[in-house]
């Protein structure tokens, strides 16, 4: 779906071919469905510090600028750039980007961390959702992901045996959570229910143990949702329940059910089920609807944002609330300058505070913020964003309810976002952001029992940041029982004087 006009793409220019192929983006891209923003200042003197080093560093090493920032010392440079730009938010010394094997023994000090990765994603078969291609396209071209750079994306790299590869093979996640969306059109909910049930029994049958979990979809409102819950619960055991309550997030413009998680007597009729069912975990879709999305349909707003969640969560206490994207609300065509601009003024960022806010103020431990796609969108639009996300969750939340989400396969592989990850260091602008908050330090907090909690915890946020594994090796460690216990193109960006 476009939504751009001629005279608007008249100012933007293939990713391609403006964008720098760096390890680390240097300025957002989009489709054709949003306009993509300007490379900022800040942006730009990264990516001027990143050739500046990698020239240097390059030339003492033999390489080309190319070859040594393919390398895990390539991708330190990267983040020294951004510590000098932005201020030290990453744990990386100027040390590790001049010295290879400095790196090197730093990753195979982290090699056997456990990742689990909570929020992830493939298509079925017969899908008719496109849009995804034009995305993997446009951070290989970008250099997002250089694995997808050259290589032509189809609707195949998004069906499940990319999917294995990608996530189980190419990156170091151990453990993955296979996820959907639902949609009023048949045709374009992401996987049917029993298609993620049939996905978890294959990959933890090759492996021999429990490697995926999987989500069945709930959908409060349409026709027959009830009964579905009731043969999900029945027929295909899932681990967890997700659901999106704008409805269809795959098609607002017809979303014609969308609900709230304090509904008493709709999506209260759910909760029923599945406490009955010993299923504590609900995971639910939201953030992601920026002012430019508000505008086209500001009747679901209500539906975007976390005002339902606090005294679902109070209501419910058997349950846990775990919340996709942490609610964050400016991706997806949104500015991280808006972000920004309202930490500095309030100390507040829509809607990851309210989240954070929400176990002080109505007295509740079952709150969790996932970070699929906005730890990767904040950390190369403005990581002092990120760092103050991550400050205000972990402060509201507490660290062992903040869970790590790829979102994947959307940008292919995850395991750049998971080394980006364990490389942050945000304490500085996180005690800053926290301290201007009206967010109360979470007191006299007991723990869920674990029986109750998500099999996700503190666990699943650790990671690696530059270590490249072999498929050969991580195959092994997938055969081995390293899982859990038994119990238009996406290309364009801003027209205007590039560097070089």
């Amino acid at each position: 779906m476009r939504l751009l006009s001629d005279d608007e793409l008249k100012s933007v220019r293939p990713a391609e071919t403006a964008a720098f192929p760096g390890p680390i983006p240097t300025q957002s891209v989009s489709s054709d469905e949003f306009m993509p923003a300007l490379q900022t200042q800040k942006q730009r003197r990264v990516e001027a510090r990143i050739k500046e080093m990698g020239n240097a560093l390059a030339r003492k090493q033999g390489l080309s600028r190319r070859q040594f920032l393919a390398t895990a010392s390539g991708m330190a440079a990267a983040f020294v750039a951004m510590n000098e730009v932005y201020g030290p938010l990453y744990g990386v010394s100027p040390a590790e980007a001049a010295d290879r094997q400095m790196a090197a023994d730093r990753a195979k000090s982290l090699q056997d961390q456990f990742i689990m990765d909570c929020h992830t994603h493939f298509l079925r078969d017969d899908t008719r959702l496109i849009g995804f291609v034009r995305q993997r396209e446009a951070v290989g071209k970008a250099g997002w992901n250089p694995a997808l750079a050259g290589k032509e994306q189809t609707l195949e790299d998004l069906k499940f045996a990319n999917y294995y590869k990608e996530v189980f093979l190419d990156s170091d996640t151990k453990v993955a959570l296979i996820s959907g969306a639902p949609s009023d059109i048949v045709q374009n909910w992401f996987l049917t229910n029993e298609m993620k049930a049939e996905a978890r029994a294959k990959v933890n049958r090759d492996a021999g143990s429990r490697r995926m979990l999987s989500h069945a979809i709930f959908t409060p409102g349409q026709p027959g949702w009830l009964e579905a819950i009731d043969r999900a619960i029945n027929d295909l055991k899932p681990d967890s329940f997700k659901g999106y309550t704008i409805g269809d997030n795959t098609n607002k413009k017809i979303s014609q059910y969308p609900w709230r998680l304090d509904d008493e007597k709709v999506a209260y009729k759910a909760y029923e089920k599945f406490a009955k069912a010993g299923l504590v975990n609900v995971c639910i879709h939201k953030g992601l609807f920026p002012p430019s999305v508000e505008q086209q349909f500001p009747h679901l707003l209500a539906y975007s944002d976390v005002r339902d969640v606090g005294k679902a969560a109070k209501d419910w206490p058997q349950l846990n609330f775990i919340i996709y994207h942490s609610a964050y609300r400016f991706a997806g065509g949104g500015k991280v300058e808006d972000a920004w601009a309202q930490l500095e003024k309030t100390g507040r960022i829509e809607w990851v505070t309210d989240l954070a806010e929400i176990p002080a103020k109505y007295g509740v431990m079952n709150v969790y913020g996932d970070l699929g796609q906005i730890f990767a969108q904040s950390t190369v639009a403005d990581p002092r964003v990120s760092a103050a996300m991550m400050g205000q969750l972990v402060r509201g939340l507490g660290a062992d309810h903040v869970v790590w989400g790829a979102d994947a396969v959307w940008t292919g592989s995850p395991s750049g976002r998971s080394r980006g990850c364990v490389g942050s260091r945000s304490r500085r602008t996180c005690r800053r952001s926290t301290a201007s908050s009206r967010s109360a330090p979470p007191t006299g907090r007991s723990r869920t029992p674990s029986s109750a909690r998500p099999t996700l915890g503190s666990t699943s946020t650790r990671s690696v940041r530059a270590r490249h594994r072999s498929p050969r090796r991580h195959e092994e460690d997938l055969r081995g029982g390293r899982g859990l216990p038994e119990q238009s193109p996406l290309w364009l960006c801003r027209a205007q004087e590039r560097m070089r």
